[in-house]
């Protein structure tokens, strides 16, 4: 027995966009590659002109070898490892936090004006500031970076829920209420889910502000980080190729995070444009 013509019509129409979607990613992503062509020539560039040495400025053919040597002898990776064990447990401590006390934020008023002084007080006193006291108290080990990646992440995502749950569609929340919803069913059923575009949005920023939080931990004081890795590059071991070898480490990570979360986004939410 032969399919119906509209289903014959819409696996064409599925199939089609499949062959697609790998030329449409190609041609999302030239614009990316171009700028990174034009930025890497540029710095060539302006080495050349320049004629700086490789202690204050490497041409970037230097720091690619230098990037490949350093992940090939095992000099990179210890470091990157503890950065990114960092990275994911503050996050998950303080996104995980923020997101209950952002609703909490949202549904009590009276929380909001006991709490909100001292939230953006927190959030308006440097980071950098704060680090080798937070280093002082839970000493230099894993604890005290996972404190301060929690403390930077803590904001932006406890903000985000506060507005997201209040920005809820008040018909939505009738209608619930009108087929007898409990608050639990409220908040998970109708709240929480139609907040998570506003969530997710102030966790693309948390995940990548992570990555600051550990790198600043590292500086106030450890023995093993991305952190630690720029300090002996530009001290004791004077080696800039290095320095930016970390660097670039570190940037790919915080792109790396960035788009996993975007990809989750997309996954629970859908495309947002």
């Amino acid at each position: 027995m032969s399919a119906p013509p509209t289903a014959v019509a819409r696996g064409s129409e599925g199939a089609a966009t499949a062959r697609a979607r790998p030329g449409r990613r190609l041609r999302d992503a030239m614009p990316v590659l171009l700028g990174a062509l034009l930025f890497v020539a540029a710095w060539k560039a302006l080495v050349v002109v320049e004629g700086y040495p490789t202690f204050i400025l490497p041409a970037p053919e230097v720091v690619a070898g230098r990037f490949w040597t350093a992940w090939t002898d095992g000099t990179m990776w210890p470091h990157a490892a503890t950065t990114l064990t960092e990275i994911a447990l503050g996050f998950l401590v303080g996104a995980t936090s923020a997101v209950a006390v952002g609703i909490l934020l949202a549904r009590s008023r009276f929380a909001e004006r006991v709490l909100s002084p001292y939230l953006v007080a927190a959030q308006a006193t440097p980071i950098l500031a704060l680090a080798p006291l937070i280093a002082l108290w839970f000493g230099t080990g894993l604890l005290s970076k996972v404190v301060i990646c929690a403390l930077i992440v803590f904001f932006p995502v406890a903000i985000a829920t506060m507005v997201g749950i209040r920005g809820v569609d008040r018909r939505l929340l009738e209608m619930a209420r009108a087929f007898r919803a409990t608050r639990r069913q409220l908040l998970l059923r109708v709240e929480v889910p139609a907040a998570l575009p506003a969530i997710l949005g102030g966790i693309r920023v948390g995940v990548t502000l992570a990555v600051i939080g550990a790198i600043i931990g590292e500086w106030a004081g450890g023995e093993r980080g991305l952190g630690v890795l720029i300090n002996l590059a530009r001290g004791s071991l004077f080696d800039t190729p290095l320095l930016f070898a970390t660097l670039l480490t570190i940037a790919l990570i915080g792109v790396c995070l960035y788009l996993v979360t975007v990809a989750v986004e997309r996954r629970l939410v859908g495309p947002r444009g």
